[in-house]
């Protein structure tokens, strides 16, 4: 296996566990986000193993382009030699001290999801295939609600003054994070047709539009204008700051979600 790349969804988890291992051990943010999307990828690989989708196969082909396309961004940023524009600012943000927990989800999810997730499905099944992606397609929809509704439970726990954003016009944790993946994921599919549908050159050329439009929002997410500034600078102040404390938190929602049921 080369570095960075996954030859299967199995590979993809492992992958995803030893970012969120060496993040945890050194402190680093870049858990945050990798923990989140360890645990949706363990969830569709319990969904491809029992039967939830119309195509177990493909969908482990889909999910391992899925996630080499976060690998190869991630493997870029360490390496300090380019990558997605989304990715860099997204990544760009891990020692800002200013950016709070549930920004860092949503960064992670605008560009996994705004950029990489159509180009994923594209791959997966090119031409008038992709429309028999669709309905699987659409079946994770049901499966990160569930893990952002545990995600939620953690990131309440972790930053105590979340509920502010809804007092200032915003909205909550889960809110932020379920209406940035529905929609997000809305728009991937749209773009994942246009894709499957183009040439070589107009898929590079839709690739860089969409990278650029998720930089954009990226920026948006990170410094937010009116009111939402100062709930934010609240949230940090009293959220964890313990990196260590919070990857291992959001890395076990889903655990803690079953042990706890009924208390989100």
């Amino acid at each position: 296996m080369a570095a960075g790349n996954a030859e299967n969804i199995d590979e993809v988890v492992d992958r995803l566990a030893g970012i969120v291992g060496e993040a945890a051990r050194a402190g680093d943010r870049v858990g945050y986000f990798a923990a989140l999307y360890r645990q949706v990828t363990v969830e569709v690989r319990t969904a491809i193993h029992g039967g939830l989708f119309d195509d177990g196969p493909r969908m482990d082909r889909f999910d391992t382009h899925f996630g080499n396309r976060y690998f190869e961004a991630y493997d870029a940023w360490r390496r300090d030699d380019g990558g997605p524009r989304c990715w860099r600012e997204a990544f760009g943000l891990l020692e800002d001290a200013d950016t709070v927990i549930v920004q860092h989800l949503v960064l992670g999810v605008n560009a996994h999801i705004n950029l990489d997730l159509a180009v994923a499905a594209a791959r997966t099944s090119p031409g008038p295939a992709v429309q028999e992606l669709r309905h699987d397609f659409l079946l994770i929809n049901d499966i990160l609600a569930r893990v952002v509704l545990a995600v939620q439970d953690s990131v309440d726990a972790l930053s105590p003054f979340m509920s502010l954003l809804d007092r200032v016009g915003g909205r909550t944790d889960e809110r932020i994070l379920d209406f940035s993946v529905r929609q997000s994921r809305e728009e991937a599919w749209y773009n994942a047709v246009l894709l499957a549908g183009q040439s070589e050159a107009e898929r590079e050329a839709t690739i860089e539009r969409l990278d650029v439009r998720a930089a954009v929002l990226a920026r948006l997410i990170a410094r937010p204008g009116g009111l939402l500034r100062p709930a934010l600078e609240l949230i940090r102040r009293t959220e964890n700051g313990d990196a260590r404390a919070v990857i291992t938190r959001l890395d076990n929602a889903m655990e803690q979600a079953a042990a706890h049921p009924g208390t989100g």
